[in-house]
């Protein structure tokens, strides 16, 4: 029997969001407005698209920097497409975890692509810049989503556990897989996000100044405070212990050669990824969703600067 014991609490926040249980339910949902449930089902595609730019970009960045075509990358109609793309997969997967047909999801992908046609043109004739033809066709998107919604209404107004047009095995096999790939990403999405967010650590090694140090242990005081965890004075002691040592550290950090300085960073990000392993199974001071994404995190970047920089 599943249990929730170790989901944290922005994880909650992200199915509140979504506006229902990541997991497919085999109970049938709620009765709802017919147009109160199209606009969930549109808001969901809409987050979708958000993280899949947000989280694919790094990647066609890092691939541009390894392939040496940053430049061919950098060209407006390459920027559009590619980030028609990444809107396409992330909303495609949702979809099809979410039940959708694989033609209702190529009619949804569809629209992220049809704007450019619009916009792009007159750009290339030199009628506007780049930016009015980048901004134009992500406006478009909008209601280009609402014509391909319109035209499946029937599939739109109701709610997510439906048979659509591709009811076989195959199909089901497929939503399966994707239904998957949802929960691997939702299971784990700050690992997945602290790793995306350090790519350019990889292939573009630089060291944080020294005084970023003070911010790991800043952050955790701040949380700390706003989530009022330090009615426990002990809690309070020990993060006021943890930033008075990375002062020193960065003191340290401060006066030495440039050598000792890189060891000292190191160290500092190093140290930190403990701290954040001891919070996330300590569960406390701050979200396990952070503590998981900041362990990755710091220590992605402590590595990089030891053996790296």
């Amino acid at each position: 029997m599943k249990t929730h014991l170790d989901s944290s609490p922005l994880e909650h926040l992200y199915d509140d969001i979504a506006g229902a249980a990541i997991a497919p339910s085999t109970q049938p949902e709620r009765p709802s407005h017919p147009w109160r449930t199209a606009g969930r089902h549109f808001a969901e595609m809409v987050i979708a698209m958000v993280l899949g730019m947000l989280l694919l970009g790094p990647v066609w960045n890092s691939l541009a920097v390894v392939t040496g075509l940053s430049s061919f990358f950098a060209r407006p109609t390459v920027s559009a497409l590619v980030m028609a793309t990444n809107m396409t997969i992330a909303m495609s997967i949702w979809m099809r975890h979410r039940g959708h047909g694989w033609r209702s999801t190529g009619e949804m992908g569809a629209a992220m692509y049809v704007p450019f046609a619009v916009t792009l043109p007159p750009f290339w004739a030199g009628a506007w810049s780049a930016d009015t033809a980048l901004m134009g066709g992500h406006v478009l998107m909008l209601p280009a989503m609402a014509v391909a919604m319109l035209i499946r209404r029937g599939e739109y107004t109701t709610g997510h556990h439906h048979r659509s047009e591709d009811s076989d095995l195959g199909a089901s096999a497929q939503r399966g897989a994707a239904s998957r790939v949802v929960d691997a990403i939702k299971h784990r999405w700050p690992t997945w996000l602290a790793l995306v967010m350090t790519i350019d650590c990889w292939l573009d090694p630089s060291m944080p100044p020294p005084w970023a140090l003070l911010v790991l242990p800043g952050a955790y005081l701040l949380f700390g405070t706003v989530r009022k965890q330090f009615r426990d004075r002990r809690l309070l002691v020990v993060q006021l212990a943890g930033l008075l040592g990375y002062a020193v550290l960065t003191a340290a950090a401060l006066t030495a050669d440039a050598e000792l300085t890189r060891y000292f960073v190191a160290a500092g990000w190093l140290l930190h990824a403990l701290w954040d392993a001891a919070h996330f199974k300590a569960r406390t001071v701050v979200p396990r969703g952070y503590a998981e994404w900041c362990f990755t995190f710091d220590l992605v970047v402590g590595l990089t600067i030891l053996f790296l920089w």
